[in-house]
């Protein structure tokens, strides 16, 4: 058994020379007139990372309550309340733009949005898809991707593929499944890594959306998908649990794990 530990760690290194776009650019195809914030914590979560730039495509409310939370996110204004197949057109012509896709953070569960989140995988980019975007789709049918379900995601993800535990490694081609609980596990067809960092106070809602955005962000800028997952897990998990400390508790939140990413790139964090 496996377990990530800091000399796993590989962070993406920047050109003295860059400009603005080399970094990474990640798109990210989510919200929906429920879920508001999912996509505002995974962009600014992907930001943190290193990422240079992310934009977020989100149905127009949405996307304009993401504008007022911060200035820092680009977003597309997709008309109508939920993202559906009819703004696949409009999607593709941006995606040309971006080196890694995240698909799935509150985009909701419709049958147009299903039509629309199975054309997107088919695209040749990296991607992550996270949440509601891992409950319509068969594993069979993605290429290049992190897959960031916890365990009832990844239960609904194999029955609609009609896979079992036992057999899912078969199909996952040059995937990597980043399984989400009190210890990650992550998941290519020939390799099997254990993440032990972060606590019980990280099931509260958001902060699997960190965690995508984490993983689109390092994902942008290495293109490495086994590394970025290794990555984005263990740092994850370790802001939870310097957060546990700092807040003396589990009163910590999602958006708290956003404003402490920054700690990473202090050489401290991983020593």
């Amino acid at each position: 058994m496996k377990h990530i530990t800091k000399k796993d760690i590989e962070l993406p290194k920047r050109k003295k020379s860059s400009k603005k776009g080399d970094n990474g650019r990640v798109l990210i195809i989510g919200g929906s007139k429920e879920y508001v914030g999912a996509v505002a914590l995974a962009g600014l979560a992907a930001l943190r990372s290193g990422c240079d730039w992310v934009n977020v495509a989100a149905p127009e409310k949405v996307a304009w309550a993401v504008n007022c939370l911060s200035s820092d996110l680009i977003t597309v204004k997709l008309k109508g309340d939920y993202i559906s197949l009819k703004h696949y057109a409009q999607i593709n012509k941006l995606i040309k733009k971006y080196n890694t896709i995240l698909i799935g953070n509150g985009i909701g569960i419709k049958n147009e949005t299903k039509q629309l989140i199975n054309k997107i995988i088919k695209i040749d980019k990296n991607k992550v898809i996270d949440a509601d975007g891992l409950k319509q789709i068969r594993l069979q049918d993605v290429k290049d991707t992190v897959l960031t379900p916890h365990h009832k995601e990844f239960s609904i993800l194999l029955k609609n593929s009609k896979l079992k535990k036992n057999n899912f490694k078969k199909y996952l081609n040059n995937n990597v499944i980043l399984l989400k609980g009190p210890t990650d596990v992550i998941i290519s067809k020939n390799k099997t890594m254990f993440n032990k960092t972060g606590n019980e106070g990280m099931s509260k809602a958001g902060t699997g959306d960190v965690l995508a955005g984490l993983t689109a962000g390092f994902l942008a800028q290495s293109k490495d998908l086994q590394q970025s997952a290794i990555n984005a897990a263990y740092f994850s998990g370790l802001i939870g649990d310097i957060l546990l400390k700092k807040k003396k508790g589990f009163t910590y939140l999602a958006s708290d794990m956003v404003e402490e990413i920054k700690r990473f790139h202090r050489k401290e964090i991983i020593l």
